[in-house]
């Protein structure tokens, strides 16, 4: 009986698991193939295969649909990640990079650079990381010293985000070249990446989230709470430290090419949570895989919804992140404000 229940239970979630990896594969390859030009599936193969030559169809797939779908999948997972580090390290569901100053924090750092020394725009990633790290400080710093609640710690970032934002708007009034599209770079999409301008923030993502699924047993420790975290002989300060860094990091290299992308860091934890549980590993996992399949998703309709016209990705997200983070918010009326 007890081995039957066993395996009745792991069925489902080793069919979870192949569903939502074949979701994620099946919309990175709908993002190579469909767009507002034809190109058949044998022609993308051809092109990734390096048979296409110098057709049409095989530079469209290599140097604008190629860079495109790695900089929806990379900047999906990370901002997924990140915000389910900053939700359980703050303990606070309604956070997430880019309702809590973090993205804006990170924009306003590569704005400053690409102002101050335009020739060192790709070092934008490292930038982008710096501001996103003072800006989950400065969070983190509120929570502490003021015992914020949690709706009150939202909205002290929901400032915060505005100051930073308006600091963007401040640069390019006085460096109208500081960030080129600046407004696709406000709303956040991935038109014009290059696979050059993704390799540093595609490593940097990549060794950030196998930090963080390396301290997982201590994100689970941390989300007992402060207290009961010492007693058990964790390091709260340091460890706190150390997975809001790579938290920054996480949001400021998406930042860095995807620009202010919202909601991905709110929506996708939430989901996974009630998926796969608040276990840190299977989260961290499912996080990282829902938030590349849900950003690349987002950016194929933006771009074959209304084609040949196309939205920026980060006006899908808004009409997809409003609704739940207000109904995130109302969820929370009941508690201390």
């Amino acid at each position: 009986m007890n081995n039957w229940q066993t395996s009745s239970t792991r069925r489902p979630k080793c069919l979870f698991w192949a569903a939502l990896l074949l979701l994620t594969i099946l919309a990175a390859a709908g993002s190579l193939w469909l767009g507002s030009v034809a190109i058949s599936p044998a022609e993308v193969f051809s092109a990734l295969l390096g048979q296409g030559g110098n057709s049409t169809a095989a530079k469209i797939v290599l140097f604008s649909r190629l860079p495109r779908t790695l900089a929806a999948l990379l900047s999906g997972a990370a901002l997924a990640v990140s915000g389910a580090v900053i939700q359980t390290v703050l303990n606070n569901p309604l956070a997430s990079p880019g309702i809590i100053g973090v993205n804006s924090g990170a924009g306003l750092a590569v704005a400053l650079l690409c102002a101050a020394a335009p020739a060192a725009q790709r070092f934008s990633a490292v930038a982008a990381f710096i501001g996103a790290l003072l800006s989950v400080l400065l969070v983190l710093g509120l929570s502490e010293r003021t015992g914020a609640s949690r709706i009150t710690l939202v909205l002290a970032g929901v400032a915060i985000s505005n100051l930073f934002s308006a600091g963007i708007d401040t640069v390019v009034t006085f460096v109208p070249d500081a960030l080129s599209g600046v407004s696709d770079f406000r709303i956040g999409g991935f038109h014009g990446v290059t696979m050059a301008r993704l390799t540093l923030p595609a490593v940097l993502i990549a060794v950030s989230l196998l930090a963080v699924c390396s301290l997982s047993q201590q994100l689970d420790v941390l989300a007992l709470g402060s207290d009961t975290a010492r007693s058990l002989g964790l390091p709260v300060g340091s460890v706190r430290f150390l997975l809001l860094v790579l938290a920054a990091a996480l949001s400021g290299a998406a930042v860095s090419f995807s620009g202010l992308l919202g909601f991905v860091g709110l929506i996708v934890p939430h989901a996974m949570r009630r998926l796969v549980g608040a276990d840190s590993f299977p989260l961290l996992v499912a996080s990282a895989l829902g938030g590349a399949c849900f950003v690349t998703i987002c950016d194929l309709l933006a771009r074959v919804l209304f084609a040949p016209f196309e939205l920026p990705v980060g006006v899908v997200l808004a009409f997809a992140g409003v609704p739940f983070f207000l109904w995130l918010l109302f969820r929370q009326r009941g508690g201390r404000t």
